[in-house]
């Protein structure tokens, strides 16, 4: 029987869908052999062809859901997905200080679905820039997102090491960089920390099956981070568990669709 190792603490909007959000997070920490806990933050109505209601959870039922898994569960490390208002990110924070302050958190930047429909408001972006992304152990922006938090044009190598660094400088331990909204047919994804950058590049793969991509990675990561592995590690594995994830998509729907979360589960 497999060992469940790893309690990772998902705070992040329901994807009705189940290609993003709370679902391919679960979907990851569970096909990496981790254990996963659950604050759902808004409730949305969505598929392949994008998102069409938020329903934001009140703020006094996120901050019970955090008391509930936190004090009696626990976490070895947190991711934070969508994030709707400044008023929820000072909820959440609040809540982590008090029950959770030195646990490592994975803060994923989400603000616009892989559709385009916006899932963050303005005022949030800079709760999240002054309480969420300081002392976080991983910031994993998309490109357009790290443009958003920076105020920087993202066109080439040395903007993303720059972008990387401008995030580094808003109290994050490491920042990833993800490439996959830029150009070309090769894809690198940048691990910046103060010490070192680490990149890994790979052909692009063809496919419209992308929806969740930013979610699981950084689902992932967190995984390895619960398990004990080293940021860097946690890295290359959840890197590969993106790819194949994208590679084997089952091909659902008419627009972006899900990845294929289980593909190292045995069909037998």
């Amino acid at each position: 029987m497999a060992v469940c190792k790893g309690r990772v603490l998902s705070i992040a909007g329901s994807d009705s869908g189940g290609g993003a959000g709370i679902q391919a997070d679960i979907k990851t920490i569970t096909a990496l052999g981790g254990y996963a806990a659950t604050v759902i933050t808004a409730i949305t109505a969505q598929n392949t062809l994008g998102v069409q209601a938020i329903h934001p959870i009140p703020l006094d039922i996120i901050r019970s859901q955090m008391d509930a898994v936190l004090r009696d569960i626990g976490a070895d490390c947190i991711k934070t997905g969508m994030l709707a208002s400044a008023e929820m990110i000072e909820a959440v924070c609040e809540r982590l200080t008090a029950l959770s302050p030195h646990v490592p958190r994975v803060v994923d930047p989400v603000m616009v679905a892989t559709s385009g429909d916006r899932l963050m408001q303005a005022d949030a972006i800079s709760a999240l820039k002054t309480l969420l992304i300081p002392g976080a152990v991983l910031v994993t922006p998309n490109i357009p997102e790290a443009e958003i938090l920076t105020g920087l044009q993202i066109r080439d190598d040395a903007m993303m090491r720059r972008a990387a660094q401008a995030i580094l400088a808003m109290g994050a331990k490491a920042v990833l960089m993800k490439g996959g909204h830029g150009a070309g047919a090769q894809i690198s994804d940048w691990l910046v920390t103060a010490d070192e950058v680490r990149i890994i590049t790979e052909p692009r793969l063809d496919t419209r099956h992308t929806h969740g991509t930013g979610c699981t990675l950084a689902s992932a990561v967190a995984t390895g981070l619960a398990q004990g592995m080293a940021l860097s590690d946690a890295f290359s594995r959840a890197h590969a568990y993106v790819r194949e994830a994208i590679r084997t998509a089952p091909g659902f729907g008419a627009g972006h669709g899900p990845l294929n979360h289980g593909h190292g589960f045995r069909k037998d």
